[in-house]
């Protein structure tokens, strides 16, 4: 008997203390990241439609590398991610470190941030992120279509930045920070945005976010980063193969100008493999009348379907822009109020 109840001790101290060691081992840095590639062709044989990432036309075009290192112990956290190549380098706003007309680095900071859960509710993250604003995001791995939206376009990419999120409950969080001006590494003129996000996740279908930004940048007020935006982002599973975003945003600028605009993308999944999906948008830029510029509006229509297997993803894509003004050119380079795009496009990521 006393053989037994030793032997069952010591069995406890040892699972106890194999748990403790566990607990207490070091994770290792998780690495993940894509590449992509693109072919695009403008039915006016033209650049025509000059959303981000797609401007080449009728040409085997690369996007980028991107790399990502994660790291979580216990209470901290750190991202860092790096992208090299065209998508990242020159169709982000910063490139290398940052420094007015440097082109000479071959990389972008994407993210590079730190996190520390001071606790169980309350989270303090620090560094350059991409920014909490908007539906769609620079890497091609989260962006069902792989054209651009104009509200993704005009918002900001990336921000700078000091945030605490508190989550109340499973359902709602708060978000409250100070920034940066959009896209920098430094802000010349100091901490000078102010930014928000409310979350909602009312189960595990949905999210909505209420999203708020504001800020003076050292450009003065006619910079297009100074003023408020205010912006809204759906998510919702309505099935388990149809899927319905949104996203809507309102941006004023201290100075004139600004735009408004609304995007839905609505995506059937078909099967594992294979889905199609739809992104409607309206956009619309405020007067100047200060520079002589009108309010003008785009309704720009993307069909997207999107093959994907183990982390590779081939996306065909055909997209329609109409404008009520003549931003786009004709072949014999007339003006004309619309444009078209088809676009092959191979996307892996790890």
């Amino acid at each position: 008997m006393k053989k037994i109840l030793t032997f069952i001790i010591f069995s406890i101290i040892f699972i106890k203390t194999s748990k403790s060691q566990e607990e207490n081992k070091e994770k290792s840095v998780e690495i993940s990241g894509s590449v992509d590639t693109y072919w695009k062709y403008d039915f006016q044989n033209k650049p025509n439609i000059n959303t981000y990432f797609t401007e080449d036309n009728n040409s085997v075009s690369i996007g980028m590398v991107d790399l990502a290192l994660k790291k979580n112990f216990k209470k901290a956290s750190f991202v860092g991610e790096l992208s090299f190549g065209p998508r990242g380098q020159y169709r982000s706003i910063v490139n290398g470190d940052g420094q007015p007309g440097d082109d000479k680095n071959s990389f972008h900071i994407q993210n590079l941030y730190v996190g520390y859960n001071l606790t169980d509710k309350l989270n303090l993250t620090a560094g350059f992120m991409g920014t909490f604003v908007g539906f769609e995001v620079i890497s091609p791995t989260y962006n069902f279509h792989y054209s651009t939206s104009y509200l993704f376009g005009a918002g900001p990419f990336q921000d700078a930045g000091l945030k605490a999120t508190y989550s109340f409950s499973d359902k709602f969080a708060l978000m409250v920070g100070i920034f940066n001006d959009w896209n920098v590494y430094q802000d010349l003129n100091g901490v000078s945005h102010v930014g928000s996000q409310l979350t909602y996740r009312p189960n595990d279908k949905g999210s909505f976010y209420l999203n708020f930004l504001t800020g003076s940048s050292v450009g003065g007020k006619s910079n297009y980063s100074s003023g408020t935006l205010v912006d809204f982002v759906g998510n919702y599973d309505f099935t388990p193969k149809f899927f319905l975003g949104v996203n809507a945003t309102h941006y004023k600028r201290r100075a004139e100008g600004g735009y408004t605009g609304i995007a839905l993308y609505p995506r059937v999944h078909l099967s594992e493999h294979f889905g199609i999906g739809l992104r409607e948008e309206f956009f619309q830029t405020h007067k100047e009348e200060s520079n002589g510029i009108p309010s003008s509006n785009m309704l720009a229509t993307t069909l997207t379907a999107e093959y994907n297997y183990h982390g590779f993803k081939f996306i065909p894509e055909i997209r329609f822009d109409k404008s009520n003004t003549e931003k786009f050119i004709k072949n014999d380079l007339s003006p004309t109020k619309s444009a078209g795009q088809f676009l092959l496009a191979c996307v892996y990521s790890f």
